[in-house]
This record gives structure tokens, sequence and C-alpha cells, in this order.
């Protein structure tokens, strides 16, 4: 991310008036490999491929931010190879993550993993320690610490029928579980802080989020996403649920977020309403049925009516209700670009 970018997601957070619209996108490897022509194994395991990847993406749509910003990554199996999962791996589909936790009984031997040493996450760090001068050397620093939030890595750890049974039926263990996966998470973020102290911000994704009602949330989410943004002082502190969004969009406030990536389900002005004028949206053009499966024209027309929808454009990046997924065409994100542009412009 160019300082210019960071600048501009802070001014959007802060509500200013920029002269121009704000584009931004979750982008990672579910798009990016076969985006760039390469596989998704060769993504994960070539440091110069990953790199090359995420720097033809910049050079092609230099209007669009894209969040965090060479995101060091490793699919779902990111974090939950730092408590023992085990990985599985294909050439040109994500890999995933086989379950850690086969029943209740073990989560009190579930191991804390150190963050500097267990898992995939060395391998995060060295590659970003080994591309960090020709990061910088394209004008672009690292500015966020990412995570995957404690519901959506316990439901890895033991599968998400089975975590959502533990929630109704052993509220004691999913709490012991849950609190030593977010001290994990701080861990996590503080590491990432500590390796890379231009990192400023904290990105934190879960779409289990959205499985939960809203006294779930209350007693299961909000205490552990507090605590996980308030690992290291962060500027921004950006949540991603493309789940279900209207139970959890209440409590983004006292949680500490700050911006928000939510589902297409969703209309902008819905989740402004509920998560009040303090906290800034991304957001969100279908994602699979529109930016990815329609035409150019199609993606320019229903970006159009998304934006001519919303009441209020302070505090909005424009973008998909979500990461973008894959198959998404460098036509169809031009598209969206122009569709912003034009129609921003035809409003001052």
């Amino acid at each position: 991310m160019t300082n210019r970018q960071w600048n501009e997601l802070l001014a959007v957070i802060n509500g200013e008036d920029l002269t121009a619209s704000s584009t931004g996108f979750i982008i990672d490897s579910p798009w990016l490999p076969e985006w760039s022509g390469v596989s998704t194994l060769d993504y994960y395991t070539s440091d110069e491929i990953w790199l090359e990847s995420n720097l033809q993406a910049i050079k092609t749509f230099p209007d669009i931010i894209f969040l965090p910003g060479f995101w060091s990554e490793y699919g779902m199996c990111t974090e939950p190879s730092a408590f023992g999962a085990r990985s599985v791996w294909y050439r040109e589909n994500l890999p995933h993550a086989e379950k850690a936790i086969h029943s209740s009984e073990d989560i009190a031997n579930l191991p804390q993993p150190n963050v500097e040493f267990d898992g995939l996450l060395p391998f995060m760090i060295n590659r970003l320690k080994n591309l960090e001068n020709r990061i910088n050397a394209s004008g672009h620093t690292l500015k966020f610490a990412v995570t995957r939030g404690p519901l959506n890595i316990a439901t890895f750890l033991m599968g998400t029928t089975e975590f959502m049974l533990l929630l109704a039926m052993e509220p004691e263990r999913a709490h012991e579980l849950l609190g030593k996966i977010t001290r994990f998470i701080c861990d996590w973020i503080c590491y990432q802080k500590v390796c890379f102290p231009t990192i400023e911000g904290v990105l934190l994704l879960d779409d289990i989020v959205g499985f939960v009602g809203e006294e779930e949330c209350r007693e299961f989410v909000v205490p552990y996403l507090k605590k996980a943004f308030e690992a290291i002082p962060a500027k921004i502190r950006f949540f991603h649920n493309d789940a279900f969004g209207l139970g959890c969009a209440p409590f983004l406030k006292e949680i500490g977020v700050n911006l928000f990536n939510f589902a297409f389900d969703h209309p902008i002005n819905q989740i402004r309403e509920l998560a009040g004028p303090d906290v800034a949206l991304i957001g969100n053009l279908a994602p699979r049925d529109i930016l990815a499966a329609g035409t150019p024209e199609q993606v320019y027309m229903a970006t159009r009516e998304m934006i001519s929808n919303v009441t209020d454009f302070q505090k909005i990046i424009w973008s998909c209700g979500g990461g973008i997924p894959q198959n998404v065409s460098t036509e169809n994100l031009k598209a969206f670009v122009l569709a912003v542009n034009s129609l921003y412009k035809s409003s001052n």
C-alpha cells in the first residue's frame, strides 16, 4: 500500500471530503493466482511468483486500493497450522486444514502456539522479510497485520457444525477455546507489528460471526474481537464478515471496528443505520454473481445502481461484498472503477 492510499483510507474513515471516490478490494489467493496466470501451488511456494502476481495487480489497477496489500498467506490453512492442523494442498485449488479437535475434551490439551516458530507462520514472515525491500521499491509499505478471527479459526480446528453445537451445548468449553485462540491472535498481531514496524492497521476476517444470533454475538463475539483489535494501537481496525452481517453491525463500534466489509445481501444504507456514523463501510456489489459472472456492461450498470441507491457517500469505499472471488476478469474490475468514477463525477 502506498502512503497516498493509506492516507486516503484514513481520510475516508475520518469522514473527510475527498476530491475523488475511493475504490478498494480485498485480494488474496482465491483470485490472484488464476488472474495472473499461475497455479495456486506455485503462488504459495514461490516467493518470486507471489511477488510478481501482487506487483502485476497494482500495476494493472492503479486506481484501486488493494487490501491489505501484499498479503502473505496460505489460504485457510494459515492460522490452524499453528495449532497443529494438517494441511492438504492442491495444485490448482485452495488448500484446506483438517480437524485438530475431535471432541470437546481435546480443547483443554490444545497447544498454545508460539507465533514465531509454529505452523506456517514463520514462512509468512520470512517471505515478507525477504521481499520487503522490493515491496518498498515499488512504492508500497506493509501497513496491516492480518489474521482470521477466533470463531473462524475454531471452525477449522473442529468443524463448523461441531463448533456451533459447542456454543449451544457446552458454552464454558466454547469460551475456553475462544480464549485460547484469541490469545494466539493477539500474539500473532503483535509479532507482525514487531517484525514490520510500518504496520498501523489490523485486518481481521471472521465469517462465522454471521452464523450466530444477537445474544450469542454479545457473549461469544464482542469480548474476543474487542481484545483482538486492541492487541496493538491501530489507526485502522478493519473487520471482514461477508456472511450474515445484521447481527454484528450494531456491536462494531463497541468492538472498536472503524472499517467494515460485509455481504452483498445487505444494502449499504441498512448497514449504515445499524453500524452508526462512526464506522466506515466497504462494499458491496455481489462478488460471484455479478463481479465474476457478469459481463463488463453488467458490472458497470450494477455498480451504478448500487451507488445510486446510497443516500450518504461519506465514509464509503466502493467494493464488492467480500473479497474478490475466483474468475473476476481484468475487464470487469475496470468496468467497476469506470462506473464509480463516472457516477461520482456526475454527482459533483
